[in-house]
């Protein structure tokens, strides 16, 4: 028989389907915002955190990577209400002490949900689970770093994975990267491998940098942004504030998504009367509801239709650009019956989105992990890059690229060194400034990490924040390689699912949050962050820890590199733990940029990391300019009765972490598993609206993945299309199954098919295997296996 945990079956017995809402934000997000806060913190605790929150002398919201205004021009509610949501989810009163470990088994707390795990409270003090023991225990840390130690030095560095979450300080990741390679190792994974990992790529290949080229004042002055592959309602709610005022500048929005997403259509601001009292601002002119992985077809049919009009900057291409003769031959032979099929928009639908174009001087493009999570995805991204150079979009007011990030430091992690394929002047500033040869070759990034982990080729894994098996792909896969390793540690501040997919060993060591004060070393300690438009600002948080044991990120590596390397390599460890001061120091002779990084970061507000594009219109790619790029279409085919899926985050949850059961906006409540398609398909594939069914995903091989019981909803998006949350549908997502050229889990693009929920096996099947009961890890997962590609 599957197993079930309670917890799953409360979920759906109680999952409520209502309308969708009209309009983002407004009255209802302030009243549940205030009432989070309340629930997690308290009223006076909530007061005095909520006026820190993203102010120039506060702490730097985890929700997101979205930019702050100018120092001077933020208002006293800096915040949006998922932000309140992970203020109060990290500052919450409930604890989770040695008692609760000592009651519950850690096979116990693998059968419960996510979302429950979450909801326990933050660890007080370093626990580890010893080899074949049931229950984590207590540990000190100085035993706790001495086992770490002990495991690194007993095999080679390339058998050690050190994963880094985007929520890591730019000082804690700068000693994190350092550390590895003073260790030996390149092996530096990330969460960016699983998010944007296509635009850093795709970006670095054609305009010689793997960021976006906007300012927030950018976006502000744009007379046209064009949204692809985002929901910034509930992914990026500050955004709407900027897209407001964009719009109250004038500015125009095409929005390319294939479900009708509130946060794309209308904005109620709930800090002005107007979206209080009001009907608030209306924000996309144009919504394109694009079938799924048709947005390289609908890019190249614009560029097309623009060459064909003559809507182009020639002084910007003939001056700052290479390729464009290729591009150009290759627009003119655009075949409309693929794009339309690829698409699944009429011609005059791209003819009006062409004409938007045609008539701004200041086009923006932002774009998220919409795009960034198909197997074609970096073609896309150098897509929209050729589109921005056609018409000089780049390297002047009110144009450019913007591609928006998720985590609220996951760029900064990037620039600071966390990268498992650094640059080679990166590696010599390493070298000139500590004294020791980093290693050279590339390192292990998430899938491959993952791989060399089930395989045998690495034995201890460590994350530095984040859910790292809720978060990647091939769910069964991921935990079997994880329990095949000889040590597992992760650097929390709650319980997660990685820390009960365990190793042989597991340690589990608290950390301070961004909104906990720290006076590692006995001063108040200051860190750094970057967001999406690389800005660069300090951030401190103002709250008594949740407990007395707890220490900070960069603490916590100090001490593991003074366990693990002979004399720390000469590398002044303590002093980079008593003083921040001295990590900014080196930062700002190692990474390019950073010059008089202290300094800087004195300054209100922070400042802004050079970008050449941006700032000179110069391009340090091979070729010293602006590359047009030439992709086939690809028209996905989806066999008869089979649809396509993407993966996408409720509104009531911020990457993996599920802060409850409501995703309003799509007027879902009490729930998760739910899988939204178009009416007429429910009605084509035999089933009515509420009915439960069980999603399989299907290989070219024959092999099969299934995730059970998920309830149908009919919702706004194209015909041939479906959507689900993950991590509940990641298990659908081969390890194999990832973006050319950047080897990102292409969590968007998965044909799957529909089967009345009946209770069926789990595990790993053949297609004709289908009956045979065959066990799997969790019973509310799934059935799966390893390949590559789709039928066809």
């Amino acid at each position: 028989m599957r197993r079930r945990s309670r917890q799953h079956e409360i979920e759906e017995a109680d999952v409520h389907v209502g309308a969708p809402k009209s309009s983002a934000a407004g009255v209802p997000a302030v009243a549940v915002a205030m009432k989070r806060a309340v629930e997690h913190m308290g009223v006076v605790r909530s007061s005095r955190t909520l006026r820190k929150l993203n102010q120039v002398d506060g702490f730097d919201c985890q929700g997101c990577a979205w930019p702050d205004p100018a120092a001077g021009h933020r208002h006293p509610a800096e915040f949006c209400e998922n932000g309140v949501k992970a203020v109060s989810d990290e500052a919450t009163r409930e604890r989770l002490d040695r008692d609760f470990f000592a009651r519950h088994s850690v096979a116990e707390l693998a059968e419960h949900t996510d979302y429950w795990l979450n909801r326990q409270g933050r660890i007080t003090e370093p626990m580890v689970l010893r080899a074949g023991a049931t229950h984590y225990e207590p540990i000190t840390w100085d035993d706790a770093f001495a086992t770490i130690g002990r495991h690194l030095n007993a095999i080679s560095p390339d058998q050690a994975v050190f994963y880094t979450s985007g929520k890591t300080s730019n000082e804690a990741a700068f000693l994190y990267q350092l550390f590895a390679r003073a260790y030996g190792t390149n092996n530096l994974p990330d969460c960016s491998n699983m998010c944007h990992e296509s635009t850093s790529v795709g970006l670095a290949e054609v305009i010689g940098i793997g960021k976006g080229s906007v300012t927030l004042d950018d976006i502000h002055h744009a007379e046209l942004i064009v949204i692809m592959g985002q929901n910034p309602g509930t992914n990026h709610p500050r955004m709407l504030t900027a897209l407001e005022e964009a719009k109250g500048n004038g500015a125009r929005i095409i929005a390319v998504n294939p479900l009708k997403e509130t946060g794309l259509v209308r904005f109620k601001n709930p800090q002005k009367v107007r979206g209080v009292l009001g009907r608030g601002t209306g924000l996309a002119d144009l919504y394109l509801q694009i079938r799924t992985n048709g947005d390289l077809a609908l890019l190249q049919a614009l560029g097309h239709l623009l060459l064909a009009w003559g809507a182009v900057d020639s002084d910007f291409i003939d001056q700052h650009t290479t390729g464009f003769d290729e591009y150009a031959a290759a627009a003119t032979l655009l075949d409309w019956d693929a794009v339309l099929a690829s698409t699944g928009l009429s011609r005059d639908e791209i003819e009006q989105a062409a004409r938007m174009l045609q008539s701004s001087e200041r086009t923006v493009f932002c774009w998220a992990m919409g795009i960034t999570q198909h197997r074609n995805a970096v073609a896309t991204v150098k897509e929209i890059a050729n589109l921005a150079f056609l018409q000089g979009n780049i390297g002047k007011p009110g144009a450019g690229l913007c591609p928006v990030r998720g985590h609220s430091n996951v760029q900064g992690d990037r620039t600071m060194g966390i990268w498992e394929r650094a640059p080679e002047h990166f590696l010599d500033a390493l070298r000139d400034e500590f004294g020791f040869e980093p290693p050279r070759e590339h390192g292990f990034d998430s899938v491959a990490a993952i791989k060399a982990l089930r395989d045998g080729d690495a034995k201890v894994f460590m994350g530095m924040g984040g859910n790292f098996v809720s978060a990647a792909p091939d769910t069964s896969v991921t935990e079997e390689a994880l329990r095949s390793a000889e040590l597992t540690v992760h650097v929390s501040t709650k319980l997660n699912r990685s820390h009960v997919v365990h190793g042989r060993e597991a340690l589990i060591l608290p950390v301070l949050g961004r909104s906990e004060r720290d006076l590692t070393g006995g001063r108040r300690q200051r860190v750094t962050v970057e967001d999406s438009m690389s800005a660069v600002h300090a951030s401190h948080g103002p709250l008594e820890p949740a407990s007395p044991h707890l220490r900070s990120e960069v603490d916590i590596v100090c001490s593991i590199a003074e366990a693990t390397l002979p004399d720390g390599r000469g590398i002044p460890w303590a002093d980079f733990r008593a003083d921040y001061t001295e990590v900014r120091r080196r930062i700002a002779r190692v990474v390019p940029g950073c010059a008089a990084y202290e300094e800087k970061v004195d300054q209100p507000g922070g400042f802004t990391l050079p970008h050449p594009p941006r700032d000179t219109r110069s391009f340090p790619t091979e070729k010293d300019k602006a590359i047009f790029t030439v992709s086939p279409i690809e028209v996905l085919h989806v066999p008869d009765g089979r649809l396509l899926l993407q993966t996408i985050r409720s509104h009531d949850q911020f990457n993996t972490t599920i802060y409850g059961l409501s995703d309003r906006y799509r007027g879902i409540e009490g729930g998760r598993r739910v899988v939204f398609l178009h009416r007429d398909d429910i009605a084509a594939l035999g089933f009515a609206e509420g009915d439960h069914v069980d999603i399989i995903s299907e290989w070219a091989d024959g092999t099969e993945r299934q995730v059970p019981t998920f309830r149908v909803v009919a919702y706004d998006q194209p015909r041939g299309c479906a959507a689900a949350y993950y991590p509940e549908t990641n298990p659908l997502v081969p390890l194999e199954h990832t973006a050319e050229g950047s080897n990102q889990p292409a969590y968007k693009s998965v044909i799957v098919r529909l089967e009345p929920a009946n209770g069926g096996p789990t595990g790993v099947t053949q297609a004709s295997d289908a009956n045979k009961m065959i066990p799997a890890g969790r019973g509310d997962e799934t059935k799966r296996a390893v390949q590559p590609h789709h039928l066809s």
